[in-house]
């Protein structure tokens, strides 16, 4: 009889104490983004005179300085004829190999820490240009020719086509001419930062500096390492050090080289850390809601007010990308069980981790992870007709004739800074008859990706000084 009565009692206790309410929110229903209308950029305006300048690359300069580019997506260099489906699907192709891309930077900095001195491999830094997916126009040289250039935290060198060209690729402007720059440079070939190149070369006959770098998809780029001026809008940038590639050869198309954001040496953001106090910030508008651009700004306001921070943290193989704790993941409110720090931890060789990756589109987690965020979101939209699986994403819905639903809330929880995401970044279009899918992938590889489409409408700020990342909703404004 008492066993009895002491179930009972600790039935009421567990009935008087229900599961806390399902948190959600309203997912307004858009479409998947149309082709861009042609770009909007006026080089008249461009080659207006400069209202600042700088040393750049070595000197100090002032700390002050600021300056902001609109971004642009590459789907705003594809034909006017693409159609959004089409575009989408290029857009989940190119995100495919770019994260096989990452996991084999990745994967090659361990091997190279695991087999020591004696280990033997091409050069590999960063990825591809083809694979980024935002971009900006500056200006290179002096007097400025103007290109665009493609904008990637995941590499650090700055490079473009220049002629006289051994291979280059079709670009949408002229290729660069150094001859035709009065502040084009070469690197003597036993100066520090010729030195700083994973694998640097020397010209015999002219005793300057030569850079080569491969990328995981059997790209290359290859030629002379020189200091050149960059212009951004009104602010000229001088002595960056530049790799003004004659060999170009690979999965390259339409912008004329890269801007590498990376954490590396040779990254624009190190060379020029003194003059932008090495703080720089972007945000990406959601395509599918707004036809406004993109933005990123360098310097002391590139910080925003209402972000919040998580430290960054090194990976000792691997100086590129940016690094960040998550510790787990709500869903709906509630704290997913199976999602623990130790499945996204950053281990001693090198291996596993979380980044922050402005070139990937889709977030990827290790296959426990997904597995269990996935199953929690399920149970939490399970008022919402499924259907079938649409390429990498295996949780789908037909929410066709609807204008709005309500889905789970969906929260990161960082260290330091938990981020609540809006529903259109975890649940969104992928055809053209209302399907939407849930935003994220799971991977055999330890390394977690942070991806773009979870980024979408906060300013995320890369605040090297301070070693951290911040994250301010609503910072596209």
């Amino acid at each position: 009889m008492v066993p009895f009565l002491f179930f009972t009692f600790f039935l009421s206790l567990s009935s008087s104490h229900p599961a806390p309410p399902l948190q959600s929110q309203t997912l307004v229903l858009n479409r998947l983004p149309s082709p861009p209308q042609s770009l909007s950029w006026s080089d008249a305006d461009e080659e207006s005179q400069p209202l600042t300048s700088s040393p750049g690359g070595g000197d100090p300069g002032s700390a002050d300085s600021i300056f902001s580019v609109q971004l642009h997506h590459v789907d705003a260099l594809s034909s006017n004829t693409t159609t959004p489906q089409q575009l989408f699907n290029s857009r989940l192709l190119r995100d495919a190999s770019r994260v096989k891309s990452i996991e084999f930077v990745s994967a090659a900095a361990v091997g190279r820490g695991a087999a020591g001195a004696g280990f033997s491999s091409s050069v590999i830094s960063g990825l591809a240009q083809g694979s980024g997916e935002y971009f900006t126009r500056l200006g290179v040289g002096t007097p400025p020719r103007y290109v665009y250039m493609v904008l990637d935290t995941g590499s650090d060198i700055v490079w473009l086509q220049c002629a006289p060209c051994k291979k280059c690729y079709s670009q949408a402007d002229p290729v660069f001419d150094p001859r035709k720059s009065s502040s084009y440079a070469g690197i003597p070939c036993d100066a520090p930062i010729c030195r700083r190149l994973d694998s640097p070369g020397c010209n015999s006959r002219k005793k300057t500096c030569l850079y080569q770098v491969s990328y995981g998809d059997g790209s290359f780029t290859t030629g002379d390492f020189s200091t050149e001026t960059l212009t951004f809008r009104r602010t000229r940038v001088a002595r960056v050090g530049v790799g003004c590639g004659h060999d170009n050869e690979g999965l390259f198309v339409g912008a004329a080289g890269l801007l590498g954001l990376g954490r590396g040496k040779l990254s624009f953001p190190s060379q020029t850390g003194r003059r932008f106090n090495r703080k720089f910030s972007y945000c990406l508008v959601d395509r599918s809601a707004s036809a406004k651009p993109s933005s990123m700004v360098f310097g002391d306001k590139a910080v925003s007010r209402t972000a919040r921070f998580t430290p960054l943290i090194s990976n000792p193989r691997l100086d590129t990308f940016y690094y960040v704790e998550l510790l787990g993941i709500s869903v709906g409110g509630t704290r997913v069980p199976g999602i623990t720090a130790s499945l996204f931890k950053l281990d001693p060789t090198g291996s596993g981790g979380v980044i922050i990756d402005s070139g990937t589109s889709v977030t990827r987690l290790t296959r426990p992870a997904y597995v269990s965020l996935r199953d929690a979101f399920r149970v939490g939209a399970g008022n919402l007709k499924r259907a079938a699986d649409f390429s990498l994403f295996d949780t789908c819905f037909d929410l066709s004739g609807k204008t709005e639903v309500k889905v789970p809330t969906v929260v990161l929880h960082f260290r330091g800074a938990d981020v609540s995401l809006p529903a259109s970044n975890y649940l969104i279009p992928v055809d053209t008859s209302g399907t939407f899918c849930f935003a994220f992938a799971g991977t055999m590889s330890g390394l977690s990706i942070i991806g773009n489409i979870q980024q979408q409408g906060f300013r995320v700020v890369y605040d090297l000084g301070g070693s951290r990342i911040g994250f301010a909703p609503r910072g596209c404004a």
